[in-house]
């Protein structure tokens, strides 16, 4: 890079900095040179890093220094001399120790362990007597107190003790803030053949704006300055913005084409009763789907309260024996208390059918969606959770039909990214006909199932909306579609909450 180039592009920090360069090493010693504070000083380097002149290295640096104990021992003597001198010089209880030499009932206790283990004492009867190996002792220098004497001329580091004040150390360790490690991190940085020619270049008095102001323009002051150079090309660092969740932003865009295509958008509670859940969608009451092995009941509240008699009656007759419609119904008793018991909702389902209950004639012709969390009882693995995501669709007009319902659901997949659908006959409980969906992948170039839809049932449509009229219905699962545009492999990581994953995740942008 050229050198004048580099000088007219110098910040005002770096300007402060670069004269200094030659004889400092660390960023430290810049800011006693400049009198920058530490943040200006390290921005000027981080730039001169950028711009190549220079390689800024950090270090990490352990020092043991004294602790308030350890500052006070090296005034007073350790707790275990003091306690040896004054049992020395007369034979004392145990408990009368600490009174005697200033010591509290913690250092005694450490003290009577300590020197125990040295046999310089012992102990009959609650009498403490010192042997011929703590008289030695007292008329010598310790391991110890040496090592404090060190530490206290300004810190040691770990990798220059030597074998005996390692074993202080050690044993200094196990004791209460008699010393402590201090990490410090050190930041020097090495000159490059570009920023030794930088140091020799006269810097000058050169006075530089930053930007252009609007009162520059106002009064024509821009044209006698010069400007600092920029070069648009340096690397600069990453900042991560603020977003929503990678999940929400699939779903906002999931919503917005639903009401782009004209459709009012249901909401609910993650919570119903299994009236909702499953007797109004003609799901018999012995049904497995019912079974803890598929479905979440709640303990609190376990029961929730059921609609007016017109839709409960008209749902109990269908059950019972097809209400007065060309249907057998199941051919059971159906219960009231069963159908009361709350549960987390196992479909979004559910809202299409609370609002078909709710829907007079005159709305009609009408078109709803819902994009929201389900809940089902199953074990996690890389394709399962107990909780996913899906879209829900109902269109009530009596006009529509099966090839209606097929045009929506390729024009939403086709919105998605998905050009290419296409649909094979299917069974599902509430729906007939009934198709499962699959589209295209155009980069694996394989078909993938995403779900199913169909025409609500007349056991389902007349004891909500009182009459059979045709009823376009659909609810594949969001996930598998979110996995494949993240390129996500494992659904547990949708929801990991991985704060790299979270910064680095695409935008959603179909």
């Amino acid at each position: 890079m050229d050198v004048e180039k580099i000088v007219a592009s110098l910040h005002p920090l770096e300007r402060k900095v670069v004269p200094v360069l030659k004889e400092c090493g660390t960023l430290k010693e810049v800011i006693e040179k400049t009198g920058l504070c530490e943040a200006e000083a390290m921005r000027a380097l981080q730039w001169l890093e950028n711009k190549e002149a220079l390689k800024i290295i950090s270090e990490v640096k352990e020092l043991i220094q004294l602790n308030s104990n350890g500052k006070e021992y090296l005034k007073k003597g350790l707790p275990e001399r003091r306690f040896l001198e004054t049992v020395s010089k007369q034979l004392l209880p145990i408990r009368k120790i600490g009174t005697a030499s200033g010591l509290n009932e913690e250092e005694v206790t450490v003290c009577l362990g300590l020197l125990k283990s040295k046999a310089a004492i012992a102990i009959d009867n609650g009498i403490v007597e010192v042997t011929k190996i703590g008289q030695e002792a007292l008329k010598k220098e310790w391991l110890e107190e040496a090592f404090l004497k060190r530490l206290s001329a300004g810190g040691v580091a770990p990798t220059a003790l030597t074998p005996e004040e390692q074993f202080a150390y050690d044993i200094f360790k196990k004791r209460k803030d008699i010393i402590k490690t201090d990490v410090e991190k050190i930041k020097r940085f090495e000159l490059t053949d570009i920023g030794k020619s930088l140091t020799e270049t006269e810097m000058g008095d050169l006075e530089t704006a930053d930007r252009l102001t609007p009162e520059m323009l106002k009064d024509g002051s821009w044209k006698d300055k010069t400007f600092r150079r920029y070069d648009v090309t340096i690397n600069v660092p990453k900042v991560n913005r603020g977003k929503r969740h990678f999940v929400n932003q699939a779903t906002d865009y999931a919503k917005q084409v639903w009401v782009e295509l004209g459709f009012k958008e249901m909401e609910g509670t993650h919570v119903n009763t299994c009236f909702w859940n499953f007797d109004a969608l003609f799901t018999a009451q012995d049904h497995p789907v019912r079974d803890m092995q598929d479905t979440f009941y709640l303990k609190s509240p376990k029961e929730g309260k059921l609609p007016d008699n017109t839709v409960v009656n008209g749902v109990k007759s269908m059950h019972e024996k097809g209400g007065n419609i060309e249907s057998t119904g199941w051919q059971y008793a159906w219960n009231g208390d069963v159908a009361k018991k709350n549960v987390l909702r196992t479909h979004t389902t559910v809202l299409s059918a609370k609002t078909l209950a709710a829907l007079k004639k005159e709305d009609w012709p009408a078109k709803y969606f819902a994009v929201g969390r389900c809940f089902r009882n199953e074990a996690m693995d890389w394709c399962h959770l107990f909780e996913f995501n899906q879209f829900e669709g109902i269109v009530v007009d009596p006009e529509s039909n099966f090839r209606n319902l097929l045009g929506y659901l390729k024009l939403f997949m086709n919105k998605l990214g998905f050009p290419k659908a296409r649909f094979r006959p299917a069974y599902f409980p509430y729906t007939e006909p009934s198709v499962e969906i699959d589209v295209y992948h155009p980069t694996h170039e394989k078909w993938v199932e995403l779900g199913g839809a169909g025409i609500f049932r007349p056991e389902v449509t007349v004891p909500l909306l009182g009459e059979t009229i045709p009823v376009l219905a659909w609810g594949p699962g969001f996930d598998r579609i979110m996995m494949e545009y993240y390129g996500v492999t494992d659904l547990r990581d949708l929801y990991k909450n991985d704060l790299k994953q979270l910064r680095t995740m695409k935008q959603w942008m179909r």
